[in-house]
């Protein structure tokens, strides 16, 4: 039977964890590498939510996106947000292995799983930042063309929100057809001009502050925000897909409950 660790070792195959950022927390975060896994929960944040939902279906590992611990825990008690979600896994006994920055640079992982979903063709890496020891190319965002024909902003936004199922979309219309797209799935606000230089007129990320909406224009840049959650959920599906083909004998399930708000 697979354990933790099993599960463990096969992502850092896919998506090797030492190619995470220097900010990140990814890995092996909670548990015992050495816990017979017969069900895995797959999610895009460890919630409370999704902790009650793993100990329903008897799930034994929380797979995740999002690392349930972001800095070192000075503390875990029930005072916290975190503590309270630390507490609620131990005490569960469910383990968490979070894929994170490593996943997003990763190939297939969920820049190219963002870009296949809003229907890019011929794509490439945004910004290249290493090979693996097999030879892959791993990096920052990808680049591709709108099958299709091109598009106007407004019928792009539209397209990228029921194709990501997307709460909504902000744009910034800079008054070009969409044709070549730079995708960043999470935080890539900041990747403008990494687009630009890509030959890419539209950029689509998320959590965009206010100043680069308002260079987008003056660069002659579309630029979208689709939100966090509907630009990296993408990456779930294939994600249990990979873990159910790898471990047949293990239950793999995807989270009812990894959406953490809403909006109207």
């Amino acid at each position: 039977m697979a354990t933790v660790k099993d599960v463990y070792d096969f992502l850092d195959e896919k998506a090797p964890f030492a190619t995470q950022m220097g900010f990140d927390n990814a890995g092996f975060l909670v548990g015992r590498g050495d816990k017979k896994v017969r069900c895995i929960l797959v999610a895009l944040d460890i919630t409370e939510d999704v902790i009650r939902e793993a100990a329903e279906e008897g799930a034994q590992l929380i797979v995740s996106h999002h690392p349930v611990i972001w800095e070192g825990a000075k503390s875990v008690t029930d005072e916290t947000p975190q503590g309270r979600r630390l507490l609620a896994l131990l005490e569960s006994g469910a383990a968490a292995v979070c894929a994170h920055t490593n996943l997003d640079q990763a190939p297939d992982g969920v820049n190219d799983a963002l870009a296949a979903a809003i229907g890019l063709t011929d794509t490439d890496l945004l910004q290249f930042q290493g090979l693996y020891p097999d030879g892959r190319s791993y990096g920052l965002g990808v680049v591709g063309q709108l099958s299709g024909g091109s598009m106007t902003v407004p019928k792009f936004a539209a397209h990228v929100k029921k194709c990501l199922s997307a709460a909504c979309v902000r744009y910034e219309d800079a008054g070009i057809p969409v044709e070549r797209v730079a995708v960043c799935g999470g935080s890539g606000g900041d990747l403008g001009s990494a687009a630009l230089a890509a030959g890419c007129d539209t950029l689509l990320t998320a959590d965009v502050k206010y100043d680069p909406f308002l260079d987008a224009r003056t660069m002659g840049l579309n630029l979208l925000d689709a939100g966090h959650f509907a630009t990296e959920n993408v990456i779930c599906p294939i994600l249990a897909g990979w873990l159910q083909e790898a471990f047949p004998k293990v239950r793999v399930i995807l989270s009812k409950h990894s959406e953490v708000y809403s909006a109207v």
